[in-house]
């Protein structure tokens, strides 16, 4: 068995303000490729690290699918995505609320109203990436983004943290997006892939994930908490872990939930384990 990693973090980005940048997505990617090198028996030369400036989607999309092409019956591989989100206008007619999720990497940029989906890793051309994935190979997914503001609250907006997602560009284009009906992180593994990624995600698709200060250290709120949850216990079945990431999440005050989508098998079996 091989085990192969892709681990994403982008801080900065090349054509938003710096008041668009956020402070923990290159220690979630470090974090985690320190996790999997540790603690799961993945080899440093086998675990990429994107950073920033290095995380363009032609970087990110070319290193995926080079990890899915290579992998055969009996692997592990994992993504970990850490980054804003964001929606624009749906361009594949597919969707019912009018908009695509995407996540942004270090390259996006402005095209009119909207942000140019073609800069952009869209819910869609991560679904239809993701179903390439050969069967008997295990697919640990974890997202650290939100691709809607609709939920901000207070707490959301305290000196201390920051809204994992970006909101399009102009007046327009967030008045053409902001009546689209969130929909959930589980559209990724729909019933038309056939193998199946297991996912866990920072939130519900109607909230913001946290970017936020650990004791002088920034990380996503998530990704902190489930990083934590691993160290402590890697035993425990992913549905364990969920709720003590959740329990975590409630102490904190922060107002995120995460989110697990998984066969019923996977989620009863330890982070890493296929069924």
């Amino acid at each position: 068995m091989s085990k192969y990693a892709l681990c994403v973090g982008i801080n900065k980005f090349e054509n938003l303000p710096t008041n668009g940048w956020l402070n923990g997505c290159v220690n979630d990617a470090k974090d985690f490729a320190a996790l999997l090198t540790d603690q799961y028996g993945f080899a440093k030369r086998n675990v990429t690290v994107l950073l920033d400036s290095k995380a363009t989607k032609a970087a990110v999309v070319g290193k995926l699918q080079a990890m899915i092409k290579r992998a055969k019956p009996g692997d592990h591989l994992v993504f970990t995505f850490s980054s804003h989100g964001t929606q624009v206008l749906d361009a594949s007619g597919d969707e019912p609320d009018g908009a695509d999720e995407a996540f942004v990497t270090f390259d996006m940029r402005q095209k009119g109203d909207q942000w140019d989906a073609a800069t952009l890793i869209l819910d869609d051309e991560l679904h239809d990436l993701l179903g390439t994935l050969p069967d008997g190979v295990l697919l640990d997914v974890v997202l650290d983004t939100c691709h809607s503001g609709t939920g901000l609250r207070a707490l959301d907006l305290l000196p201390t943290r920051r809204p994992r997602f970006v909101p399009p560009p102009t007046p327009l284009g967030l008045e053409l997006t902001e009546s689209a009906d969130p929909r959930a992180f589980r559209d990724l593994v729909r019933s038309d892939t056939k193998a199946k990624p297991v996912l866990f995600a920072a939130c519900r698709s109607d909230q913001t994930a946290a970017d936020a200060d650990f004791s002088g250290r920034y990380s996503g709120a998530f990704s902190y908490f489930l990083l934590k949850a691993l160290r402590d216990d890697p035993t425990k079945s992913r549905r364990e872990i969920l709720k003590r990431v959740s329990a975590d999440l409630r102490g904190g005050r922060f107002t995120q939930r995460a989110q697990l989508e998984a066969p019923a098998a996977a989620k009863s079996l330890a982070w890493g384990t296929a069924p």
